[in-house]
């Protein structure tokens, strides 16, 4: 059984690390588009994530034990853990219905949520061969 410190230390370090990413490329995003229909940045991130997680679980795709390993406790539990986020999401989507916007928060929706299992099953099938 490998240390429990240094498993935590791990997601620790990789949390903050895509809480950071999220933010920045957020905020590039933000100034590329600073006023679009639909949250494009965290579109964006999702789907980047999703594709990432994807990839990683992929590569992943024998390992035994997933929680013993470092890789996945750094990159896919910490790292696109923290950078993905669906409390935004849902945030955002309920603020686009409270609004009145129907349209562009089923469109945000459809997008967020069939685009991530789509990004993640491609990042997978890319990996797992």
């Amino acid at each position: 059984m490998m240390n429990e410190g240094i498993q935590q230390l791990m997601v620790i370090l990789g949390g903050g690390t895509g809480a950071v990413g999220r933010y920045l490329t957020g905020v590039v995003i933000m100034k590329r588009y600073p006023s679009p229909r639909i949250p494009v940045a965290m579109i964006m991130v999702n789907l980047a994530g999703s594709f990432g997680l994807g990839m990683l679980m992929g590569h992943l795709h024998e390992e035994p034990e997933l929680y013993s390993n470092l890789l996945f406790l750094l990159v896919g539990i910490g790292f696109f853990g923290s950078f993905t986020t669906f409390s935004t999401f849902s945030m955002e989507a309920v603020q686009l219905l409270r609004a009145g916007y129907f349209k562009k928060a089923a469109l945000y929706i459809l997008i967020s949520v069939f685009g991530a299992i789509i990004g993640f099953m491609s990042g997978y099938a890319l990996m797992a061969h």
